[in-house]
Parts: C-alpha cells; structure tokens; sequence
C-alpha cells in the first residue's frame, strides 16, 4: 500500500494511516486472535501503518503483538450459563460495565482518529456498546467503517432473530462502508438468513480464510508427534477427556501427543487432567498456553482439535490432517464448519450421531490421521487468500471516497 500520503483528518502534515479493530470478547480467543491476525497484515503490508486493537479478552497481555499493533484492554464480562453477564473483575453491574467499556471505545476513537475501523462479528457491539462510538466516527465523515465476518455464524433462523433483538441489521446499514466475510461464498454463506439490502449486499467482500505464518522460529521437539488443542480451553473439556482416555485405554496407540490446554480450561478441571497425563508416562505431555502455537503446529504430524475459526485457519495454512470435534453448544457454528470441510475432504470430523463421542472412536480417528488426505490436495482456489484481499481492500478504502469504497 502507498497510502502515507492520505489523509482523512485535517492536519498539517500527512500522517501514516491508523486502523482500529475492535472485539468484544467476552469468551474465548478467537476475537482477538483474528483480531491480530488482521492487524499484523495491515501493518506488514503498509510499513508505515499503525493498528490499535481494542479488545475485552482477559488474556491480551500474555500475546506478543507484531510492530507498530498495540491493544487496549476493555473490562471484562463473564457469560454465565443462564446468558447472563457480570463484571469479570469490579464490582459493578452489568450496566455500569457496558457503560465504561463504550466511554473508553468513544474516548479512544476520538483521541486515536482511526482511519479505518474494522469490527469483529458484532455491528453493535457487545450490548450495544458500539453506537456511541459508531455515531461519533460516522458524524465526523472521515472514518471508513468494515465489518468482519467469520466464514460461519450459526444457523440461520436464530442468527436472523439474534440480530434482529440486536438492532444489528439497521447497524450494518447505517453505519458501515463494507462487509468482509472471512471464507468463501462457494463453502459457506454465514448472511444466508439475513435480510441485507441490496447495496449492502454490494459492499460484501469474500476474502477466504485468514492464512497464517510462523511469527518466528522456535524449538519443537523432535519426536513424532500430533497437535492436541481445544483452542481457548473453555469449552474442552470432552475433547481433552476423549483423547486421554484414548491413551489410557490402548497401551499402543502413538505417536506422542502434545495437549496444549488453552487459558481457559484451568482450576480443579486441569488438576485432574494433569493426574491423568502423569499416569500415561510420557505418551502425553502438557502445555498450559502457547503464544506461538503455530511452531507446533507446524511440525504436527497431525491434529485433533475443536472446530474454532482460528484453529480451522491454523490447520489449513500448515496442510495437516485433522480430526474436529466440535461443539454443538450454545451456537452449532463449529459443527456446520467441520462437517462442511469434511464435505469437501479438508478434515476428517468426529460426529457423534454417526461416530459417537467413545474413546474407541477417537482410538480409531487418532490411528487411521496418517491414512487421510492433508487439506491441500482439497483445496479450492483462493481459500487461504483472506490476508492479502484485506490488505487490497485497505488500500482501496485509503485512496477512494466512500460513495466508491465499495468498488
């Protein structure tokens, strides 16, 4: 991109263009992950751009961020299992919460000036929390306004009523210059079941999934061995029950796993696991959390994982055969995923209608990862292009009027 020269704010001198992302996450990584992701190919592509993630992920801290990308942390939520939020650490009420976290998103909007602003997922925010900073940017004229999609939502009749409880069709409307989806049409379309208008519908781009690369070297062991994650760990405690009771109930079965539990899955929960891998004497080891996951992935023979947008990516940028056990709770977002990219021969899915969820069949799926197919001989042109589509549509949206960005 050529765009130091352009600017969208009345100064002086030119500045270097300044992108803002913004993810709520109130649960998981895969917001902020995506989040980065996005940042450092802005940031690569352009070496005179800037990027400012504001993010709600407990976590933030313990990731490296790429140069010239930093992070504000918002306060933090908590999902209860009655869809209720609470503060994640003050004594405040929910209300209260979204109240400071949308004064601290409107006060670095206006202070940062981004000239892009890209939002994850959610047009409104998290409770609307988006709106006051939505009005400001939108207001000033001088702000190009994208939402980013991941490649699957969920099913489409109770995505269609989530958004309309959310005001977040007349958002995206109103509010927002383009819309990236972040696979492709031809696998899966996440806005099937949402009534966009027509020009909405022609502001849409597909960029195909986000690739993503080794950040930088570091040792991994030189044993054979598979990848076992449930990403952020929250939700993987049958995951990471199936495998180890596959290691424990066939004595034979190899190669060596590598369990990295993720920072979510944690407590008592993770005691437990840990007596198990100890018993199994060396077949299985442990990793609480790895900044730089992809270095393990990219010298897995293999990998049994859950089915998270991110860990998709991370198994198709390093061609390995998978096995996804996905979640079918509270969203069935993972399991339209994994059974659509077994559809197409990327992986192989774990389905516990057709496969059940036993120790005897993750035996089986563990010993059969040599005999399946890596996702490249399935690839369809185009899938691993998310990162470089944004990076054209970044310039585009730099160098032209909002009435063309679209083009």
């Amino acid at each position: 991109m050529t765009s130091t020269t352009h600017q969208l704010y009345s100064t002086t001198e030119p500045r270097a263009p300044r992108i803002m992302l913004y993810s709520h996450d109130t649960f998981g990584l895969g917001h902020l992950r995506r989040s980065r992701a996005l940042a450092g190919a802005i940031t690569a592509a352009d070496p005179s751009a800037t990027a400012l993630i504001l993010t709600g992920s407990p976590v933030a801290g313990r990731f490296t961020f790429p140069m010239r990308v930093d992070h504000v942390r918002l306060p933090g939520v908590t999902k209860h299992s009655d869809g209720s939020y609470t503060s994640q650490t003050m004594d405040m009420d929910i209300e209260e919460t979204t109240a400071l976290r949308a004064g601290l998103i409107r006060s670095t909007a206006q202070q940062y000036k981004p000239d892009i602003l890209i939002v994850d997922k959610e047009p409104t925010g998290f409770r609307g929390e988006l709106f006051p900073t939505l009005d400001l940017l939108t207001e000033a004229g001088n702000t190009r306004i994208v939402l980013g999609l991941r490649d699957v939502l969920d099913e489409p009749e109770i995505l269609a009523a989530e958004w309309d409880r959310k005001g977040a069709i007349d958002a995206t409307e109103t509010y927002y210059d383009e819309l990236w989806v972040y696979g492709l049409k031809s696998i899966y379309d996440p806005t099937a079941g949402l009534k966009f208008s027509p020009s909405v519908r022609a502001r849409m781009h597909w960029t195909g999934y986000l690739r993503r690369e080794l950040s930088s070297p570091i040792e991994t062991p030189e044993q054979p061995y598979i990848l076992i994650t449930p990403g952020g760990g929250g939700d993987g405690k049958a995951m990471v029950d199936l495998v180890l009771s596959a290691y424990e109930q066939d004595p034979d079965l190899s190669p060596h796993a590598i369990l990295v539990y993720g920072p979510f899955l944690s407590g008592d929960l993770r005691a437990d696991f840990e007596a198990r891998v100890e018993n199994l004497n060396g077949r299985v080891s442990t990793v609480g959390f790895e900044s730089q996951i992809e270095a393990l992935y990219s010298g897995a023979q293999g990998v049994v994982c859950m089915g998270g947008y991110n860990t998709f990516c991370e198994v198709l940028s390093f061609d390995k055969r998978a096995v996804i056990v996905p979640r079918t709770v509270p969203r069935l977002e993972q399991y339209i995923r994994a059974s659509r990219a077994e559809q197409l021969g990327l992986v192989r899915m774990l389905d516990e209608t057709r496969d059940g969820m036993t120790p005897q069949a993750m035996i089986s799926a563990i010993r059969n990862l040599p005999r399946q197919n890596p996702p490249s001989l399935a690839m369809p042109k185009g899938l691993l292009d998310g990162l470089d589509t944004v990076t054209i549509r970044i310039a585009k949206l730099l160098n032209s009027p909002s009435d063309q960005a679209a083009e």
